[in-house]
């Protein structure tokens, strides 16, 4: 089964992925009416992602810091990728958080979104490179694109994502995390043999 939940009314959905076909396929909520978007191949893959983050985690699973204004469809999307969401509300908690966890995964969420640099989000944007490199730092946003590649380098973030794109979210991270490895795989090699 697939266990979803409404990103409008938060409505726990159970689907058959038998009956799915290997597409995304759209429905309404049957509560509040919402259209919904589920891809099994997604699912499939994030359930993957899942396992091998619970492996690496001591079967714990593994960290997405959320920090900012919570959002319910933030959380389900954090899930959705195959991550256990911690929302803090400050970006100084989220600091303090970061630092003794090292999440893989960073969702920015600011209560108001500034022209950049964005000061609200401070702490937590500006650490220091080689504890940056650890996780993976989007920001979420009303007014900005999916996929800005200079508003992520003025924000200071790998992935910028439309509030409105959440429902592709799940396709979006893994296309831009897979691009983010192979740009950053010598690199890794590089400072991985100098840590053995």
């Amino acid at each position: 089964m697939i266990r979803i939940a409404c990103t409008n009314c938060q409505k726990p959905l159970s689907l058959d992925e038998t009956k799915l076909p290997d597409k995304e396929v759209s429905f309404p909520c049957p509560v509040c009416k919402t259209t919904l978007s589920v891809d099994k191949r997604n699912y499939v893959t994030g359930e993957r992602q899942h396992a091998e983050a619970a492996d690496e985690s001591e079967g714990f699973g593994a960290k997405a810091l959320i920090a900012g204004v919570d959002n319910p469809a933030l959380r389900q999307a954090a899930k959705l990728i195959g991550f256990m969401p911690v929302v803090l509300a400050t970006a100084k908690e989220a600091r303090d958080f970061y630092m003794q966890e090292f999440p893989q995964v960073v969702m920015l969420h600011p209560e108001q979104m500034t022209a950049p640099p964005l000061e609200s989000m401070a702490p937590i944007v500006s650490l220091a490179p080689v504890d940056r490199r650890k996780s993976f730092f989007i920001l979420f946003a009303d007014n900005l694109r999916t996929l800005d590649g200079n508003a992520a380098f003025l924000y200071g973030v790998n992935l910028v994502v439309a509030t409105k794109d959440l429902p592709a979210f799940p396709q979006i991270y893994r296309d831009a995390h897979a691009f983010h490895e192979r740009l950053y795989a010598s690199m890794n090699a590089v400072v991985k043999a100098m840590h053995s």
